[in-house]
Formats: C-alpha cells, sequence, structure tokens
C-alpha cells in the first residue's frame, strides 16, 4: 500500500509542475507583443518535438508487438491523421464560440491535447514508480521538465485572452489533474482494459492532434505579431529543451 501512495505522490508532482507555466503571466504585461507571440512558438516547438521524438515512435513500438511493420506503420498513419481530423473539427467547433478571442481558443485546444498526452503519461509514472522506485522518480522529473513548457502552453493564451490569472491557473491545474487522472485509471482498470494496441491509439490520434496545433495554429498566430526574431528563438528554444528532456528521460 505504501508503494501505491508513493507511485501516487510521484505521479502528481509530475503533472502538477505544469502549474510553473504560470510565471510568464507574471511578467510586465508591457511585453506582452513579445511575451505572447515567443510563448506561442515556444509551445509549437514543444508540441512538435514530443509528436515526433516520443508519440509517434511510442505508438510505431506499441503496434508492432501486435502486428508486422507495415501494417503497423498504416495504421499509425491512419490514427495520426484522424487526430488531425479531430483536431480541425474542434477547431471549427470552438472557432464557433470563440471566433473574436483567438488566444482563447488557443488555450482550449492545448488544454484538449495536453490531457490527451498527460494521461498515458501518468500511466506510465504511476507503473513504472510502482515497479521500480528509482525508474519512476527519474522518469517523473523528466515528465516534470517538460510538462513545464507545456504549462507555459495553456496558461500563456489564457492569461492574456482574458486577463484572469484564476482562470490560467484552473486551466493549468486541469491538465496537470489529467496526469494524476491517468495514474488512477492504471490503478483502477490498468489490468482489465488497457492493452498496447489501445495505448499506441491514444499516442497516435495525440501526435495528430499536436501536430495539427502546432503548424496550423500555434506558429500562424505567433507570427501574425510581427516578432520573427523573439519567434524563431522561443521555436527553437522549445525543440532543444524537448531534445535535452529526450535525451535524459
Amino acid at each position: 500500500m505504501k508503494n501505491v501512495i508513493y507511485s501516487f505522490l510521484i505521479t502528481s508532482i509530475a503533472g502538477f509542475s505544469t502549474l510553473i507555466g504560470l510565471i510568464p503571466c507574471y511578467m510586465n504585461r508591457e511585453k506582452k507583443d513579445v511575451i505572447i507571440p515567443a510563448s506561442l512558438s515556444f509551445s509549437a516547438g514543444v508540441m512538435l518535438t514530443i509528436s515526433i521524438l516520443s508519440l509517434i515512435p511510442k505508438s510505431l513500438e506499441l503496434f508492432i508487438w501486435k502486428f508486422k511493420l507495415i501494417p503497423a506503420v498504416i495504421i499509425l498513419a491512419i490514427f495520426i491523421v484522424t487526430g488531425i481530423v479531430i483536431s480541425m473539427t474542434i477547431d471549427q467547433k470552438i472557432e464557433k464560440s470563440f471566433h473574436n478571442n483567438k488566444l482563447y481558443k488557443l488555450g482550449i485546444i492545448s488544454i484538449i491535447a495536453l490531457i490527451l498526452h498527460n494521461i498515458p503519461e501518468g500511466i506510465t509514472t504511476f507503473i513504472s514508480t510502482n515497479l521500480d522506485t528509482k525508474l519512476g522518480l527519474f522518469l517523473a522529473i523528466s515528465i516534470a521538465l517538460h510538462n513545464i513548457p507545456e504549462g507555459i502552453s495553456i496558461a500563456v493564451p489564457i492569461y492574456y485572452s482574458t486577463n484572469k490569472i484564476n482562470k490560467a491557473l484552473f486551466y493549468t491545474l486541469i491538465s496537470g489533474f489529467s496526469e494524476l487522472l491517468g495514474a488512477i485509471i492504471a490503478w483502477l482498470f490498468l489490468t482489465k482494459y488497457l492493452t498496447d494496441f489501445t495505448l499506441g491509439i491514444t499516442l497516435s490520434l495525440t501526435a495528430g492532434i499536436m501536430l495539427h496545433i502546432s503548424i496550423y495554429e500555434l506558429m500562424p498566430n505567433s507570427l501574425a505579431y510581427c516578432q520573427k526574431k523573439a519567434t524563431i528563438i522561443a521555436f527553437i528554444s522549445g525543440i532543444m529543451i524537448m531534445l535535452l528532456c529526450n535525451l535524459i528521460s
């Protein structure tokens, strides 16, 4: 029982590290024309790197456990495209409600994508910690490091579109809680319902959603602020930080 409690604790710490992403919201508001595009492009770099170096390879690996390489690649492609279509559909639905507030829409879409991303992470962290405490702790640290920029991708758009720090805090908290939700799912239902195939589907769908958000939402909106230097530097920084996290994880 102690190990289960410790596993929940470690997973929670990893998940709620997203709250550190609120820091840019406390910066000088007079610089928001730089903070917003830099945060958006930084988030785009983060999401692209997560998708290409983590979600897609892991999905393929899980599919290969059940299928041969070519069918696995085809299945992977189908669910990535499905993820893109889902993201486009969500985007269109949200556009009707928030067509005058693109930043808020970006924040909401990012929350949906990151919840889908964080639940499998929570499952992995919980199981790893339950089996090997040191392995789980190391995994939690690497997840916490890349959850910080994920928090930025939610907090900054929500805060600067509503001018309400409490709302930014609330939505960032939801994203962090989804990691703990993954741990709860692992504890209650893992042995009955979760398989390599269903986990692979979740990861590949999430990859498709993140690719669409990065390329068609975050980067275009960042470039619209005409801060090309800040946009490029932040985008590259997002990629480099996630590459570093990937190396140590």
